[in-house]
């Protein structure tokens, strides 16, 4: 079974923070055009920042790694990798530029997603597109280091009908337009990885077809800000709410409203960063870089790094902040609490 099946959407009841969640991001998508013309060159830096860090945290999630140095080469410079776990971050990096660049022009069919997958895992193991032809389960390592299977997804032979249902309902779902898009993309990335319908990159492909889908439905903050890197940020929470919420699955007896509210919740954080780094600058000009650092500054709560800047402050270089942060310590703003390459700073005001 799954969320699309006996009318399982139409019945549910939302909760106000769901409700208020929904309101939010419209308001927030509402000023995205608005963004986009104002700040071309913070746009621009904004960009290239959101696809590293997407390609690394996504990659991360699933405990595959490569160095700083390795992960700006592969994305910027797309230099080949050297080994399997640089491969898969080359793919990911691959199949996150397709939908950046042409999610309009992607028909969400079963086929799609094959060839999404294929591009994705071509690099790392020569896959051709095909749905597992095993089953596989979604296990919990234990602190004493035994395995268990916490959710039995989906059987081999039942995938191929299940993907070429869920794609279905969900088409006919969002035509229909009784439900709001955001509720069905969140529904469909739940039914999806409990059908786990891959040997390997479940997850990463789940997080690209987020993104793909956000994008047909006009919400492209994604384009800005790393989505990716948001639910690596919140990975227990991430975990937990899909435990929740795929308990019944099988029957249909699932309560999804825990992963809705971790879903959009991701989306409004990211939505909120995306005006927290352009929203406060009318137009780039001489001086710019100097108040995106103090702004940045003034909205930390607590001891931050350089490198916390850095990400709040994309097209903005370390010897710049560096030189900013001296500035507004002069001006006894902030004080450095520890020196070095790994430097911290702390607000006085």
């Amino acid at each position: 079974m799954s969320t699309f099946r006996r009318d399982y959407l139409d019945q549910l009841l939302f909760n106000h923070s769901i409700v208020r969640l929904l309101g939010q991001i419209q308001e927030y998508k509402g000023k995205q055009e608005l963004y986009k013309q104002q700040t071309p060159e913070i746009l621009g830096a904004l960009k290239q920042a959101a696809v590293i860090q997407s390609t690394e945290s996504s990659n991360r999630i699933e405990g595959i790694y490569a160095t700083d140095k390795r992960i700006s080469e592969l994305v910027k410079l797309k230099s080949a990798p050297m080994n399997r776990s640089e491969a898969k971050i080359a793919g990911y990096r691959d199949v996150l530029e397709t939908i950046h660049s042409s999610a309009e022009h992607i028909s969400l069919t079963p086929n799609s997603i094959l060839q999404l997958h294929r591009d994705l895992l071509k690099l790392a193991t020569g896959a051709d597109g095909n749905w597992k032809q095993v089953d596989n389960y979604i296990k919990e390592i234990l602190p004493t280091g035994a395995e268990i299977i916490r959710f039995e997804p989906t059987s081999a032979w039942q995938t191929p009908e299940a993907m070429e249902e869920l794609v279905r309902a969900f088409k006919i779902a969002r035509d229909k337009k009784q439900i709001h898009d955001l509720i069905l993309i969140a529904a469909f990335i739940l039914d999806f990885l409990c059908i786990h319908p891959f040997p390997d990159g479940n997850g990463r492909m789940a997080r690209l077809l987020t993104l793909l889908l956000m994008y047909q439905s006009g919400y492209e903050v994604g384009r800005f800000v790393s989505l990716e890197k948001i639910i690596e940020d919140t990975k227990e929470q991430y975990y937990e709410t899909l435990q929740l919420s795929d308990m019944g699955w099988h029957e249909s007896q699932h309560n999804i409203i825990p992963w809705i509210e971790y879903f959009l919740t991701t989306i409004l954080a990211a939505y909120q960063r995306f005006e927290e780094r352009v929203g406060v600058i009318d137009k780039p000009g001489r001086g710019w870089k100097a108040r995106r650092v103090e702004t940045s500054v003034e909205h930390m709560l607590g001891d931050f790094s350089i490198a916390d800047i850095q990400e709040r402050c994309p097209g903005v270089s370390r010897p710049t902040i560096q030189r900013i942060l001296n500035s507004l310590s002069q001006k006894e703003i902030i004080e450095c609490i520890e020196r070095g390459r790994n430097a911290r700073w702390r607000k006085l005001r």
